[in-house]
């Protein structure tokens, strides 16, 4: 039997439907950076294209180097920026100190709207605080779901980090594991460790959580093989986004281990390696659907007075499962880039 999602939290809200399906409609527009820009380009746009005045919208993400992920994101923005007439100035910035101040330029070029993500949310608090001051709506996404409301941000798409770790970790039981290795690329990084936190609140086996440096891969991996050396009984490595599960492949193999990986996260190597059988499965929160969302929903505010989740909830994209069962499906979209 196909399982395509897990049924979402009781905090999803009706508006997920509505603006998802819109979101159906659309195909991706290729990625300017980010990373490596994802394989193939989507479709151009094909549905009509809004006749609203021009407006400017800044997305802000603490997006490190490399990291595909993010391209899929940017798409989804892009696809959206297409659609509704919008001018959108993308930047990143890892640090949130750097993150911070492209908030600030982003109010210097008065914009009409910011989608942020908010990894480091204590840091951003009075940029965004800057931006509403000056009148500028703000939403955030991917990253933050537990502090958006208390910032005065308009609405949050993403997934629910804590849920999604926990449907991770009864995952894990139906496999059969017995110890558990969750991988942090980011420490500190609130979404990060609450994926992690709900891995461990439902998985039966032990976990234990291992902190590598996320912008050096080679280090990520001998960290990790270092690691499975000095313990044998590791049986599974939990990885927390898609380049990390392909590197904690090759861990596992300069250890000798036989330890099997799971991830959060999706693109197309990964789908890949799920055909192949080298990862067990993936959670995908749905990228394109977050940054098409953030952006559309900006549109939305400004040009129809909406609130997406009506400003009270946060609009879910995940988690989703992907695995052997559905991973051809799903392979079909993560080659354009899109999942």
């Amino acid at each position: 039997m196909n399982r395509t999602s897990l049924p979402l939290s009781r905090r999803t809200v009706p508006v997920v439907a509505v603006i998802g399906a819109a979101a159906l409609i659309l195909a991706g527009c290729s990625s300017g950076s980010g990373g490596k820009e994802a394989e193939e380009g989507g479709a151009d746009a094909a549905a009509g294209k809004a006749d609203t005045p021009r407006m400017k919208v800044a997305m802000v993400t603490h997006a490190p180097s490399g990291d595909t992920f993010w391209d899929i994101i940017r798409k989804g923005a892009e696809a959206a920026a297409a659609k509704d007439n919008v001018e959108l100035i993308y930047s990143n910035d890892e640090s949130a100190g750097g993150q911070a101040t492209l908030i600030q330029n982003a109010i210097d070029q008065k914009v009409d709207g910011i989608a942020v993500t908010l990894a480091k949310p204590d840091a951003l608090k009075d940029a965004i605080a800057k931006a509403q001051k000056a009148g500028i709506p703000v939403v955030g996404f991917n990253s933050g779901m537990d502090v958006w409301k208390e910032q005065g941000l308009l609405t949050f798409f993403g997934q629910d980090e804590s849920v999604s770790g926990e449907a991770f970790g009864e995952k894990l039981n139906e496999t059969g594991a017995k110890h558990a290795l969750c991988v942090v690329q980011v420490q500190g990084h609130v979404g990060l460790e609450a994926r992690c936190a709900g891995v461990k609140k439902t998985f039966k086996g032990e976990t234990e959580n291992l902190y590598v440096n996320g912008n050096d891969m080679p280090a990520t991996k001998s960290t990790i093989s270092a690691k499975l050396k000095q313990d044998s009984s590791i049986d599974q490595v939990v990885t927390l986004g898609a380049p990390f599960a392909l590197t904690a492949v090759e861990s596992i193999s300069d250890a000798g281990s036989e330890a099997k990986v799971a991830t959060f996260d999706l693109n197309k190597e990964l789908t890949d390696a799920i055909k192949a059988g080298d990862i067990e499965f993936a959670v995908d929160q749905q990228p394109y659907l977050q940054g098409y969302l953030a952006v559309d929903s900006l549109w939305l505010h400004k040009n129809n007075g909406n609130y997406s989740g009506g400003g009270e909830e946060p609009v879910l994209t995940g988690p989703a499962f992907v695995d052997k069962d559905n991973v051809d499906t799903i392979a079909e979209f993560a080659a354009k880039g899109t999942r």
